[in-house]
């Protein structure tokens, strides 16, 4: 068989890669676990119909067919391109049985179907955590989700050594009631455009405002003055004042994104800041919007973001509001993981290896193995009775620091790094903290 090609845009770690990937969900499950966010998992395909009609992504979307569909196979299906389009028919699915507001979070693949790059794969992993309410949803959820994402990143740099990140933030009130208050009549078409600004410039900016949206030279030019504003406290409001325009819809979107950014100087200083070119391009956000950028890594783009959603999800009856954010785990891993600066301490878990003698003594040596790991010890048996030697170049080759001989009758255990041998019983011994698991550092 020949060698296969690989598939651009799907990466695929290495044992050490995937255990530091590993060590990371740990973290950042448990710390949202620590904030009330319950587990769920959602199917990986959803109707075409349902996932082409959120935003303009229709053309990255994964169909999905059977080989061998037969002419009742009349649904046309997708692969998710995010998990939250599938999460608000979840919840849609299962109001009955949950308790709003409902906290949720989810870790999963997702697909599509763009050109892949650094930072941008076709298939990836995201963590999302979600709050979503019946009929209302009160405005301090908005002020929550940074909290919870900074405190994810700052344990990711505690714990493993992770580049700090800064957490932008805007509302969508704000910007729709700036354009409005300009006479404005399609906020969206500004939106999109305004999102833009990072990659093209204030200047490209306002030539697509004009030639694509149709504005005029002034509406334009207060369009990219108002993207201009960043702050890392409530001064913001008063830059914004001054650009003269008045609407209902600016004040709300003021006042709430001033309450955010106070709380937030309180509990996470210096992380999060006001940037009012944030516009997030997906159609469903309504209020506050989140991006985050990894310090140093910023052409990256935006590795983790979200924001608030009052109408993704209703029944026609009863609408279910949300605020949520993701992560894109493996948009920040990736690169991280690729150029080794993030790694395991060894490639496998094992921290002994028990050498066998002879194919006779392979039962001793796999008992030996099995009261070693009922004491919680990971471990190994060498595959071949063979040389010790030979053995213990086989454990260097496997980042195995402990080879244990003699099973049985003369137990004795080595640190292969150090040489060191001494006597040692499997119901006692146990290697120091730092060799007992794998260790991910950058």
């Amino acid at each position: 068989m020949p060698r296969p090609k690989p598939l651009s845009g799907f990466p695929e770690f290495l044992p050490a890669g995937r255990i530091a990937e590993l060590a990371v969900l740990d973290v950042v499950s448990s710390t949202f676990e620590l904030h009330g966010f319950a587990p769920i998992e959602t199917r990986a395909v959803e109707p075409l119909e349902q996932l082409s009609r959120k935003g303009e992504i229709d053309k990255e979307i994964y169909v999905v067919r059977r080989l061998h569909a037969d002419a009742g196979d009349a649904d046309e299906l997708g692969l998710h391109f995010d998990l939250t389009v599938p999460f608000a028919r979840y919840v849609l699915e299962n109001a009955g049985h949950l308790a709003f507001p409902f906290r949720r979070y989810q870790i999963q693949k997702v697909w599509r179907g763009e050109r892949p790059q650094e930072g941008r794969y076709r298939e990836f992993t995201q963590a999302d955590i979600d709050i979503v309410g019946q009929g209302a949803l009160a405005a301090h959820h908005d002020v929550e989700i940074p909290l919870v994402a900074i405190d994810v990143f700052e344990k990711l740099r505690r714990d493993l050594g992770l580049p700090p990140v800064t957490l932008r933030v805007n509302n969508r009130k704000l910007s729709e009631g700036f354009y409005r208050g300009l006479g404005i009549d399609d906020p969206a078409a500004v939106l999109q455009r305004v999102d833009k600004y990072d990659k093209i410039g204030p200047a490209a900016v306002r030539e697509l405002l004009i030639s694509e949206a149709g504005l005029d030279e002034a509406q334009a030019a207060a369009c990219v003055m108002l993207a201009g504003i960043s702050a890392a406290d409530e001064s913001f409001v008063d830059d914004v004042r001054a650009l003269g325009v008045e609407h209902e819809l600016l004040d709300t979107g003021l006042a709430e994104l001033a309450a955010l950014i106070r709380v937030a100087r309180n509990s996470a200083p210096d992380r999060v800041l006001v940037d009012l070119k944030i516009a997030r391009g997906l159609d469903y956000y309504t209020g506050t919007v989140y991006e985050t950028f990894l310090n140093g890594s910023e052409k990256l783009g935006s590795v983790a973001s979200g924001g608030r959603y009052d109408s993704l999800a209703t029944d026609g009856k009863t609408t279910f509001p949300g605020v949520g954010y993701s992560f894109g785990i493996t948009r920040i891993l990736a690169p991280l993981i690729g150029k080794g600066a993030l790694t395991a301490s060894r490639s496998v878990p094992s921290a002994v290896l028990v050498a066998v003698d002879n194919e006779e003594a392979r039962e001793q040596a796999i008992d030996v193995a099995r009261r070693l790991r009922a004491r919680g010890i990971p471990v190994e048996v060498a595959p071949k009775a063979d040389k010790f030697g030979k053995q213990i170049r086989y454990a260097e080759r496997r980042g195995i620091p402990y080879v244990w001989f003699g099973a049985g009758y003369d137990d004795s255990v080595k640190d292969i790094r150090s040489g060191e041998q001494t006597p040692a019983s499997p119901s006692e011994w146990a290697p120091p903290i730092e060799d007992l698991g794998v260790t991910v550092h950058a």
